[in-house]
């Protein structure tokens, strides 16, 4: 004889019965498996995964085949400023070529390391490095963008040496997303400042503008990749979304933390990082 039970929402059971002539007992199998009793909310988590997947495929192959160009537009701009006789208006012109170059490859890396990172595949090299030439190298970088928008840009950085055992290339990608992002939603005039101090064994730096500000519903947000805040806004800027996800993470591969803070629309924001030195029972010491 043969019993099978009611078909569950996310589950089947077949119950064999012992017959006639047979051997008391029974034996359960699950046959969902085998007959796909799936439900909507599983059907469309299933879909959402799927989309997800091909989204970061599609992404993956947007930024191999940006490199290709971009990287024939470099060549093609090294060639030009080999020439010996320039105009004023040709070397402008180049020296523009280059930034929106540099600044195009950087969004394309970004592509690829959010991707690394969310499959596991990235890894770190970490080596002794002080973290002051990290942030100066960064601030570096971003020079000629807060220049040619009349930013001003502050550093206060230890006296010493501030050790940690770290990536240095991607500790420099964390403050160049971090000051870019700053330059990005700051007015041409405004003002970024970036601090470090040493406080219970973490090197802790705080990067402060007086842009446009975060909405308090969009500051739990801003971590998240492809996720920009306020985007509707009139004073909002372009971007893929991924800059900010990326430094959570790479901070956090450093078994650091980030946050966010802003006293609206409008006044500014401030992002805070904590890395931990190599020496924990360092000092606390302040630039101030």
């Amino acid at each position: 004889m043969r019993e099978v039970t009611p078909l569950l929402p996310s589950s089947a059971v077949l119950t064999v019965v012992a017959g006639s002539g047979q051997a008391p007992g029974r034996a359960v199998y699950d046959i969902a498996p085998h007959i796909g009793t799936r439900s909507p909310v599983q059907v469309r988590v299933n879909g959402l995964v799927a989309d997800d997947r091909a989204k970061d495929e599609l992404l993956a192959i947007l930024g191999h085949e940006l490199r290709t160009p971009l990287g024939a537009i470099a060549n093609a701009l090294a060639v030009l400023r080999s020439e010996q006789k320039q105009t004023a208006a040709q070397r402008r012109a180049q020296a523009l070529i280059d930034r929106q170059v540099r600044r195009m490859m950087g969004l394309v890396d970004d592509l690829f390391d959010a991707s690394r990172i969310r499959h596991g595949c990235l890894r770190l090299r970490r080596e002794r490095m002080d973290l002051r030439a990290v942030v100066s190298h960064a601030v570096e970088t971003l020079e000629s963008e807060t220049n040619g928008r009349r930013q001003q840009l502050d550093i206060a950085l230890p006296e010493e040496p501030v050790w940690l055992r770290a990536d240095f290339e991607r500790l420099e990608q964390v403050f160049v997303n971090l000051l870019a992002n700053a330059s990005r939603y700051t007015d041409e005039g405004g003002k970024i400042a970036i601090f470090m101090h040493l406080r219970d064994g973490h090197a802790v730096v705080r990067v402060r503008d007086t842009g446009i500000g975060i909405a308090p519903e969009a500051l739990p947000l801003i971590f998240d990749l492809y996720r920009q805040a306020d985007a509707a806004s009139p004073r909002s800027r372009p971007g893929l979304g991924i800059g900010l996800a990326l430094v959570r993470q790479l901070v956090q591969l450093h078994g650091g933390s980030v946050s966010a803070a802003s006293a609206g629309l409008g006044r500014g924001s401030e992002f805070t990082l904590r890395l931990p030195l190599e020496d924990p029972a360092a000092v606390d010491r302040s630039p101030f």
